[in-house]
């Protein structure tokens, strides 16, 4: 019998930390939802408004990510016995924390910059990256109940790999494309890194899983 199995007898059904990489989750979701909700505005002035409300709403959640984060690290502190290794329970919630602070750093820069167009490749990935906050989502909710979801988490991290290939093409061909078609030097630095950033988030991503698949391996 592995120890970890034999430590599992004594733990806890309401294990404290799922609610808690739930919670982080819905954040992450919500985050990426108002990421892409950005990058489809146009360039008329109520939507660079819209932008300012937007990236008010990201930081929002980023801020609640970081208090969500502290608490699950608290919690390790405090718990005597964890679900699995505490160290992959730890690096599961600083990767997702990593997340939301590159999407509101991705957000921050549209902002910040205020380009006067944002490039299909930019609305591109910000799908993509909803799509990969909610693979890390399904996967979370699995941990649970590991055993019998085996599977379904394995998909959940191998759509997220997927993702972060596919996120990697649209990044390419946005930079060359940008570089081809940009002629004003200045509006091409901002969204050059406007596009690197929002490649930064799907790797970010990509990371979370895994840390997802170690899990798997380790546990399931």
């Amino acid at each position: 019998m592995k120890i970890n199995t034999f430590l599992s007898i004594f733990t806890p059904k309401d294990v404290k930390f799922f609610p808690l990489l739930k919670e982080t989750t819905v954040i992450l979701v919500q985050a990426s939802s108002l990421l892409q909700e950005l990058f489809e505005l146009t360039d008329t002035e109520k939507d660079k408004e819209k932008r300012k409300e937007l990236c008010a709403l990201i930081k929002v959640e980023e801020t609640k990510g970081d208090k969500v984060t502290g608490a699950i690290l608290k919690a390790l502190n405090e718990t005597f016995i964890t679900p699995f290794d505490r160290e992959d329970i730890n690096a599961l919630a600083d990767e997702m924390d990593d997340v939301i602070d590159t999407i509101n750093r991705a957000s921050h820069k549209v902002l910040l910059y205020s380009p006067d167009n944002l490039p299909e490749s930019t609305r591109l990935l910000a799908v993509i990256i909803k799509k990969g906050a909610l693979e890390i989502q399904g996967a979370i909710n699995e941990l649970v109940n590991m055993k019998h979801s085996d599977q379904r988490l394995r998909a959940h991290y191998k759509e997220i790999k997927r993702l972060e290939e596919e996120a990697d093409v649209v990044y390419e061909n946005g930079i060359i494309a940008l570089f081809k078609e940009e002629s004003n030097a200045v509006e091409l630095i901002k969204l050059k890194e406007i596009i690197q950033e929002l490649e930064k988030t799907a790797n970010r991503i990509n990371n979370t899983g895994k840390v997802l698949k170690t899990i798997f391996v380790k546990y399931a």
